[in-house]
């Protein structure tokens, strides 16, 4: 059988397209060539490294851990094999610093560069025959989903299964290396890959409870507990949830001097900011405050005293507003340990979800 009969079974007026007839002879030429069945996992890690990544290891979908992604990497594309974590570090004392813009900024490239590195290795294994997609690292999302689950597959779940990391009693992901100061992705493929990353045989988390310290809205336990509402409804002042609220508010304003006495100035124009540009992170400060990981433990194995004065007490001090919602713990952690930053109280959207 040659390349060209599959023509023999095509009508006539497609088998003589010229479009078909180049992919037929190109084939016929090529002696059907197919790409491996497994794909080479030293070549696919190099890959993602050329790519932008600074770490990369690949986990199969029937892991054990991933059976609550399997459905939802399926729905995006229904013959994925494998998933692959992609890991790029970020910029520690940009993280650290208490200029939000400084922060947010890191954040926002880190997004840009794991994105850009997952699309070109899934260019690049398109090109060698599979099929492959890159859910975004951050948003966009899927908001016609909002407020459930918004993320195609959850990259914190799948790097843990791969091995590139274990979870924070902050709920951050820490990598052996470069700590919690890193961005995820990951890449769907149609194929076994020869070889998986391997979990973590311990958690890099050293349990030190400066991320307790550091959080405003007391969202993260002594005993590893945890308080999403609280964490969003500060953290995600200026995504989905404030923007509704905002937005019911210039509604609900009867005019605008009304509109100035509930939004500040300072509140409106960092709202415009983050409508204008990419949205604000009002915190994060678990992250920044994380001595975890070998690259980054130095300082604080060094000197813990110094570390705290240094990283942590100016995001402590720092005079800003903190958004809780009404008679909430978050609230009553925020006025009993950060009594010179001002709380005000806030819907964070779920009034219209509710009604």
């Amino acid at each position: 059988m040659t390349a060209v009969e599959p023509s023999r079974r095509l009508p006539a007026k497609l088998a003589s397209h010229p479009s078909v007839q180049a992919v037929l002879a190109r084939r016929e030429a090529e002696g059907q060539r197919r790409p491996p069945p497994v794909l080479d996992a030293a070549w696919l890690r190099e890959l993602c490294l050329a790519a932008g990544a600074d770490d990369a290891a690949a986990v199969s979908l029937d892991h054990p851990d991933l059976a609550g992604e399997r459905e939802h990497a399926l729905a995006a594309l229904p013959a994925t094999r494998s998933l692959v974590s992609l890991v790029v570090r970020m910029n520690r004392d940009d993280v650290r610093s208490p200029a939000r813009s400084v922060a947010n900024q890191e954040f926002h490239r880190a997004g840009e560069i794991i994105n850009d590195a997952a699309r070109s290795v899934v260019q690049a294994l398109e090109d060698a025959g599979y099929r492959a997609l890159n859910p975004s690292a951050t948003f966009p999302m899927e908001m016609q989903n909002y407020p459930g689950r918004i993320w195609v597959v959850a990259h914190k779940t799948v790097a843990v299964a791969a091995g590139l990391g274990a979870m924070g009693i902050h709920r951050n992901v820490i990598h052996p290396r470069f700590g919690n100061f890193v961005l995820l992705a990951t890449v769907l493929v149609d194929v076994e890959v020869s070889e998986h990353g391997q979990e973590l045989d311990y958690n890099p988390c050293l349990e030190c409870k400066l991320c307790v310290a550091a959080c405003p809205v007391g969202a993260i336990g002594k005993a590893g507990e945890f308080d999403f509402l609280a964490c969003a409804t500060h953290n995600y002042r200026e995504f989905m949830g404030g923007f509704t609220e905002w937005v019911e508010t210039v509604a609900d304003s009867a005019d605008g001097p009304e509109f100035r006495e509930r939004v500040t100035d300072a509140e409106n124009a960092s709202m415009w900011q983050s409508l204008s540009f990419k949205p604000n992170y009002k915190a994060a400060y678990c992250m920044a405050v994380c001595p975890a990981g070998e690259d980054v433990l130095g300082p604080y194995l060094d000197d813990r005293k110094e570390f705290m004065n240094t990283v942590l007490k100016p995001l402590r001090d720092k005079v800003e507003t903190l958004y809780v919602l009404p008679d909430s713990a978050a609230g009553e952690h925020a006025r009993r340990q950060f009594p010179h930053k001002p709380v005000k109280e806030v819907t964070g959207g779920r009034r219209a979800r509710q009604s």
